[in-house]
């Protein structure tokens, strides 16, 4: 076998010296040298930005990807240097069921069409969040591992250093201290009460000795103090540098928040556009549902509170037919043709901003005030609005009806 039995041999004295050394600074049987007051600041606020920086990096993952296995599974795929596979989104999954659910009851059932739609809603939220977890990942995500596993490796592998630095320092420091009292103590005090010359001469001999020990110990301490300073000071740069991290932490954290608001707004504009569509459409959906199967506890609550609104006298009800204009009843309930009653019109705060589909709708602004009042043979999900001159249907899911 080829080693250096030397080198094994210092290595070892070496471990062994600072080992005794640390353990006699825990018993408080041993002086160690203190960093300065800046020194130490700065220590903390690095520990400070580890250990936080391992929880917010542990808590965003767990906000975009709340499923354990999927994480343990990425965490592999990471380690072992390979792509992680792509993963169908909980909103994409839902969007499949709803999709093939709808083949199943018929795409032109009413139920069917619905489910069609919220389903594409759901793929595009999937879709949407998606780029929202790459984003995230990309640009927060990643600047904080690198700096776990690398900035903070650096650091943590130069403090060791110093460490043992500091731990050959007082060590030499010590031996140093015992040397001179050693010198003192036999310079002090020779054997002149001997008669044999030699023993004066072992004794002189001794004090040399000694002081050749002495010698050798400042010889060790200077070049001990020169490798702890010129430590200290290349872990003083790289502490001094978590300031810059702090920096980009910073510039990463804004892109984290702008992804996330570009997110959620996202999807609200395709909940928003979905409620309008469902909104446009539930009139023919509920007409074609009271005619299959007109059971009382069907109604809805829009309906009920649209029945306590006054109607003008009865005009005659057509019914709806599902894909089929129904030119009689537009024309009947045309409501530019028909004047709202003499009493009993009720104020209503809209909701939503709605755009109007056609003519015969009225378009709303959010946090305004219409006048609201029902027609007989209407859909009970609309009602008419006024708003000054302008007039039209309006749903009664974007109201907020008042007393």
């Amino acid at each position: 076998m080829d080693f250096n039995v030397k080198k094994l041999a210092s290595d070892a004295g070496v471990f062994f010296s600072r080992a005794m050394q640390f353990t006699e600074e825990k018993l408080g049987q041993a002086e160690k040298t203190e960093l300065d007051a800046h020194f130490e600041s700065l220590l903390a606020r690095a520990d400070c930005t580890k250990n936080w920086t391992e929880k917010i990096l542990r808590q965003t993952e767990v906000l975009l990807q709340p499923n354990p296995s999927a994480r343990v599974e990425e965490f592999l795929y990471e380690k072992l240097d390979r792509k992680v596979p792509s993963r169908v989104t909980n909103g994409e999954l839902l969007a499949q069921y709803m999709t093939e659910a709808a083949n199943d009851f018929g795409p032109g059932t009413p139920y069917g069409k619905t489910l069609i739609k919220v389903g594409e809603t759901q793929r595009r939220l999937g879709a949407a969040e998606r780029d929202f977890i790459h984003s995230a990942s990309l640009n927060f995500l990643t600047p904080l591992r690198n700096f776990l596993e690398g900035d903070w490796r650096t650091i943590s592998k130069e403090r060791r250093i110093l460490q043992n630095r500091r731990l050959d320092l007082d060590a030499c420091k010590a031996r140093l201290k015992k040397a001179k009292a050693a010198e003192a103590k036999a310079a002090a005090v020779p054997d002149f009460q001997e008669t044999r010359p030699r023993n004066y001469v072992l004794s002189a001999s001794a004090s040399a000795l000694w002081s050749d020990e002495v010698e050798k110990a400042e010889h060790e301490l200077r070049l001990t103090q020169t490798e702890f300073d010129r430590q200290a000071e290349v872990t003083r740069l790289l502490l001094e540098g978590i300031s810059s991290t702090h920096v980009n932490h910073l510039r990463c954290l804004h892109e984290f928040v702008e992804s996330q608001t570009n997110y959620y707004a996202q999807c609200y504009q395709y909940m928003l556009d979905l409620q309008k569509q469902l909104g446009r459409f539930s009139g023919t959906f509920i007409g074609n549902a009271e005619s299959t199967s007109p059971t009382p506890a069907a109604t809805s609550p829009p309906a009920v509170a649209a029945a306590t609104l006054p109607a003008v006298p009865t005009i005659p009800v057509v019914p709806t037919i599902v894909g089929v204009p129904n030119t009689v009843a537009e024309s009947v309930l045309n409501p530019n043709e028909v004047k709202p009653p003499a009493s009993g019109t009720r104020k209503a705060r809209v909701l939503y901003d709605y755009e109007a589909a056609d003519s015969t709708e009225l378009a709303l602004l959010a946090d305004e005030m219409i006048t609201v009042y029902s027609l007989p043979g209407m859909d009970p999900d609309w009602l008419i609005g006024e708003r000054g001159n302008q007039k039209g249907k309006v749903p009664v899911t974007y109201l907020e009806l008042l007393s």
